[in-house]
């Protein structure tokens, strides 16, 4: 019971540090974490996917990719799915490609995954999975967390919180920008920035 207890007052006010951080951003993606230099690209990582295979970001080099860290606990995070399911079936022949990245248990993953029904690839870890968002010089200190990279696998921002329709629409324009050669990365990362 003590445990219980416990377990709900951290369930509680994490919840209420999420709604107080998601609730404070705009349309921009000024939310951004601090970025890594603007020369340097992601490392790379590894992480299982729902199958158990390992998967590494590398393996989507070359494409445009919208990197999301979520949980099924995470009532925002099933709350943005939907969105990001529709912008890679609209986005697929574009090469933008989303990656989900759970940071949950593989077995309610799993479960979930079979009632989303996802289009994109999910791979999972726990601390594995914060790891490789801290890895790429990025502080994680929420979910959902969103890495919004470049072809060449330049991290062009970072977003924190709930993805809405208005965030999509702006990141598909402007990675389509960047894709059209109308931008370049720093372009790209002002654009993101502007109110």
């Amino acid at each position: 019971m003590k445990h219980a207890v416990v377990a709900g007052l951290v369930i509680i006010v994490a919840a209420a540090a999420a709604y107080i951080v998601q609730s404070s951003y705009s349309v921009s993606l000024n939310n951004e974490a601090p970025l890594q230099d603007a020369n340097d690209s992601l490392v790379d990582f590894a992480l299982p996917d729902l199958h158990g295979s390992e998967r590494q970001l590398s393996d989507w080099n070359g494409e445009a990719r919208l990197v999301n860290f979520w949980a099924t606990w995470c009532a925002p995070c099933r709350r943005e799915i939907p969105l990001l399911k529709k912008l890679q079936a609209e986005k697929s022949d574009k090469h933008l490609q989303i990656i989900g990245v759970a940071v949950d248990f593989m077995e309610d993953v799993q479960a979930y995954a079979e009632e989303a029904e996802f289009n994109y690839p999910i791979l999972v870890g726990q601390e594995e999975a914060m790891a490789a968002a801290e890895s790429s010089g990025v502080d994680f200190i929420g979910l959902p967390f969103t890495m919004i990279i470049a072809r060449d696998g330049t991290l062009i921002n970072t977003h924190m919180g709930e993805i809405k329709q208005e965030h999509v629409d702006l990141i598909a324009g402007v990675m389509r920008d960047l894709d059209l050669g109308a931008i370049d990365i720093e372009g790209a990362r002002e654009a993101l920035r502007s109110p």
